[in-house]
């Protein structure tokens, strides 16, 4: 055939820069810091909650497309205590296969061809192949470090909003910079979205991942946002069981409605037993999440401690498993070069953090490592990386 097989909208995306990094850490016996899933199971009573409805027939035909009564009554009650936000779980929640599905049902429901979608740059790169699927045009908008954390710039996302613009794309905690956008941040979105009516879709699954002073503010929270943030939540990240793929989203009816519609042609339903024990997991007592909390910042200390004295600028993140670190104090600028030698060079992988951003030069120098694993494993990744210094 003459003509491509991919069609135009997908035809700059090729296999993502996690498959490839992957596959080098299995090449070269490298600690993969690469990837954000964790290396050890969630709570062991979440575990047989999931073993407990496979034994008792629950969720092993197909579950209700908008998720089991169960999981979506759970959902609100967490919306409700821990943010005071109110979900009617009928009308107002509908659970995913994981938030991946869920961005992208999102935008394919509420965004039109030609229709600008604006993202926080560096974004997960779903978002932009999502936004392309929708035939949307993505904008972005650059986080950029300043006294050591990443800060939005709030002029440059107002001078972003043109009268094409449909929707915000919001990531917070974000990945992969670590930060956690402020009150006085999320203020300005929340005023610049009800000021030209824009809707926002919020991709906060590292809800529960926040470190030192941080706190976690669901925009939907904010005067003039409920009707019009679509919220997403999943298990995958504050629970370890990312292989589950359980994703939910919160919104008003009307959203919730528009979401399903181009949910239910993707996957319709999936993870049916997992969804009774993510219910079941969203119940656990706030000391969870406090151990939680506390054993990855030991994590995240551990492996940026590490990572400074290797020689790099350290950005140390107050959300996420991710650290972000420059690599121009090692005498390099190009992320894609460095990762691919690390292996070599120090038997761990990690991940250029240009592969996030549509100006590439922007992100050159930065490289990403993940610190969601076993403190053992990080202490050898910190010790190889020594060998940099």
């Amino acid at each position: 055939m003459t003509r491509p097989l991919l069609n135009r909208r997908l035809a700059e995306f090729g296999t993502t820069i996690f498959a490839e990094m992957s596959a080098l850490a299995a090449r070269t016996g490298s600690i993969n810091l690469g990837q954000g899933f964790p290396d050890t199971d969630g709570p062991e009573e979440v575990r047989e909650a999931a073993v407990r409805a496979l034994r008792d027939g629950h969720g092993n035909q197909y579950p209700p497309g908008p998720g089991v009564p169960e999981l979506r009554t759970a959902i609100a009650d967490h919306q409700r205590a821990r943010y005071g936000l109110e979900y009617d779980p009928d009308r107002e929640v509908l659970v995913t296969a994981g938030a991946t599905e869920a961005i992208a049902a999102a935008l394919l429901a509420l965004v039109e061809p030609g229709d600008e979608v604006i993202a926080l740059e560096p974004y997960y790169d779903s978002y932009a192949a999502c936004v392309a699927m929708a035939g949307g045009t993505r904008v972005p908008v650059t986080l950029r470090p300043h006294e050591g954390r990443y800060v939005l710039d709030l002029d440059e996302l107002r001078a972003a909003v043109t009268p094409r613009t449909r929707l915000i794309l919001l990531n917070t905690p974000h990945n992969p910079t670590g930060t956690v956008l402020t009150r006085a941040e999320l203020t300005a979105v929340a005023e610049l979205a009800v000021e030209r009516d824009l809707l926002v879709v919020t991709d906060e699954v590292y809800e529960h991942l926040v470190f030192d002073d941080a706190e976690h503010l669901p925009l939907a929270t904010f005067p003039g946002m409920r009707d019009r943030t679509v919220t997403i939540g999943s298990a995958g990240k504050t629970y370890s069981f990312t292989g589950w793929k359980v994703g939910w989203t919160t919104a008003s009816p009307e959203l919730t409605a528009a979401v399903r519609s181009a949910k239910q042609f993707l996957t319709y339903v999936s993870s049916g037993p997992f969804q009774y024990a993510v219910a079941e997991a969203l119940r656990l007592p706030d000391s969870y999440y406090d151990g939680l909390r506390a054993d990855l910042q030991a994590k995240r200390d551990l492996l940026s401690d590490g990572l400074a004295r290797a020689g790099f600028t350290v950005y140390r993140p107050r959300g996420t498993y991710f650290v972000t670190t420059d690599i121009r104090p090692l005498g390099a600028d190009d992320g894609f070069a460095f990762c691919r030698s690390l292996p070599e060079r120090a038997g761990v992988v990690a991940i250029p953090n240009a592969v996030f951003y549509d100006h590439r030069e922007a992100g050159a120098p930065f490289v990403r490592f993940a610190f969601c694993k076993r403190a053992d494993v990080l202490q050898e990744a910190v010790d190889r990386l020594g060998r940099l210094g």
